[in-house]
């Protein structure tokens, strides 16, 4: 708007040489944008039409009023257009990057939830990376590798092709290719790849950080997973799980949520219940006094399935708590937050 006032001031100068100057500025900056071009374009074809019709007033025999100058660049206002050619921010994406890392020791105090944040990635970008298996049994000292972009690694299997990955991760084949430096659609079984922007999945993300499970009683744990001597026969003997005191009559809960497949009674836990879980999973609460839950039902996890007691081989009251995973007995303490 300034530019054509200050040719139209110009022209009425009858100073040609000024007027070619502002003429060859707004030929400059149109040539960077194209859509500028359209008010000068209008006003030319009003000068032309202008020396059509034989007006005599100054240089070019325009006659136009300040007011109508006014009107001509309000009408061709470019202040909201939009420039041609330039993505806006939310539709563009980076293009591939071949996977690389750097190297962080780990400090004091340091989790794995705070060091992905500081360097802008995933916690599970890390966690995969870094092949970490319980987020809790990182020290000081260590050192995490630490990837340039988010994504985790996955390993080959026989016969599997690169598009069948990306499908897999729902991410572009090209990327793979890219982060991974190859120059084929294969790869060797068992070699190991860096699939960008693919996600841990949120259950096993949950197992390594110990957030599995909620605990189904709390209170101080008298008996820990692993080998001690049996409270009864007094010999050395692989405990299966965990104990915890609790007043007789306390609420035990379902740790997570699944379906009972067992409610009953037998010499060793003396009454209770198995419920079975996603992902291979299913707990065990035993010595209970009573039995709320049914076999064949859904239960939610922190609802009530039992009541603490001291049936079968018990010394007191206290709730044995057993993980399975796969059919096998894992420590609680691992998953449990």
């Amino acid at each position: 708007m300034f530019l054509l006032k200050k040719v139209w001031k110009r022209l009425q100068g009858e100073n040609e040489r000024e007027c070619i100057l502002c003429l060859a500025m707004i030929l400059a900056l149109t040539a960077y944008f194209p859509a500028a071009m359209t008010p000068f374009y209008r006003l030319s074809g009003a000068l032309r039409s202008a020396r059509a019709q034989g007006e005599t007033n100054g240089i070019g025999g325009l006659s136009y009023s300040e007011t109508e100058l006014e009107e001509i660049t309000l009408e061709n206002d470019l202040s909201g257009a939009e420039i041609v050619g330039i993505p806006a921010a939310d539709e563009y994406t980076p293009p591939p990057a071949p996977f690389f890392y750097s190297a962080y020791q780990i400090q004091k105090g340091d989790m794995i939830g705070f060091i992905a944040e500081n360097f802008g990635l995933n916690q599970g970008t890390l966690v995969s990376v870094n092949a970490i298996k319980n987020s809790r049994a990182i020290y000081p000292n260590d050192v995490l590798k630490i990837p340039n972009q988010d994504g985790i690694m996955h390993t080959v299997a026989a016969g599997e092709t690169i598009a069948q990955i990306a499908s897999r991760y729902t991410v572009e084949a090209a990327a793979i290719v890219t982060a991974n430096e190859l120059f084929r659609d294969t790869a060797n079984a068992g070699t190991k790849l860096f699939i960008p922007g693919a996600k841990l999945d949120f259950t096993q993300l949950q197992e390594i950080n110990g957030d599995l499970f909620i605990w189904p009683v709390r209170g101080r744990i008298s008996s820990r997973y692993g080998y001690r001597i049996h409270p009864i026969s007094g010999g050395r003997a692989f405990h299966t799980g965990i104990d915890i005191p609790a007043m007789t009559g306390a609420p035990i809960k379902a740790a997570m949520s699944g379906r009972v497949t067992v409610a009953g009674y037998n010499g060793v836990f003396g009454n209770y219940v198995v419920v079975a879980h996603h992902s291979n999973y299913r707990t065990l609460y035993g010595h209970m006094s009573s039995i709320r839950a049914k076999s064949g039902a859904y239960v939610k996890a922190g609802e009530v399935i039992g009541y603490v007691g001291s049936t079968g081989q018990s010394t007191g009251a206290h709730l044995h708590f057993t993980v399975y995973k796969n059919g096998v007995t894992v420590n609680p303490l691992l998953l449990m937050n």
